[in-house]
């Protein structure tokens, strides 16, 4: 099935109430229906996947094991939704100045790291996108789908991550 049809697909069965199962163990009824917050958590399950021992230093739905974390391999599903949760909160916290785009960028720093969009005050400058929201400019769909490399190199699967968190957490209307 081609790239495109796959997304769309995906977006149809969510909108539609329905969700692949490691997604959610729960049933949904529709994903615009729901909060944000949980729309959020829904699409960084999808894509992030199930993290195991391989992917160390990550875990669960990718939390990034912390020095002095007394965390092991395997944890339940409930323990890696709670970290997940855990880590949402405190990105949204980073960008609350940012206040209806804190949830978009929470969710483009928990795939990139908040370095990448705040900079680290050394050789990564603060995003275009976060500069543009400075300047009260929320026209940023197209520095949304930046955020789409990993090691250099663009990745059509996170750039459709960008597209769905986009189009699922972005309120043009504020």
């Amino acid at each position: 099935m081609p790239n495109n049809v796959k997304l769309l697909f995906f977006i149809f069965l969510l909108l539609c109430g329905g969700a692949p199962q490691k997604a959610s163990s729960q049933s949904l009824h529709g994903i615009k229906g729901l909060p944000p917050y949980e729309r959020a958590v829904l699409i960084i399950k999808h894509y992030e996947g199930w993290h195991t021992k391989k992917d160390y230093p990550y875990i669960g739905y990718g939390h990034q094991i912390q020095p002095g974390e007394n965390l092991r391999y395997p944890i339940t599903e409930t323990q890696a939704d709670s970290l997940l949760r855990s880590d949402l909160t405190k990105l949204c916290a980073m960008f609350r100045k940012y206040e209806a785009d804190s949830l978009l960028l929470a969710c483009i720093a928990y795939n990139c790291g908040p370095a990448r969009l705040l900079g680290d005050g050394k050789r990564t400058p603060k995003s275009r996108l976060l500069r543009k929201l400075d300047q009260g400019n929320r026209d940023i769909f197209a520095e949304c789908l930046t955020f789409c490399r990993y090691k250099g190199r663009p990745i059509p699967s996170i750039r459709r991550r960008r597209w769905v968190e986009f189009h699922l957490l972005f309120n043009p209307c504020l």
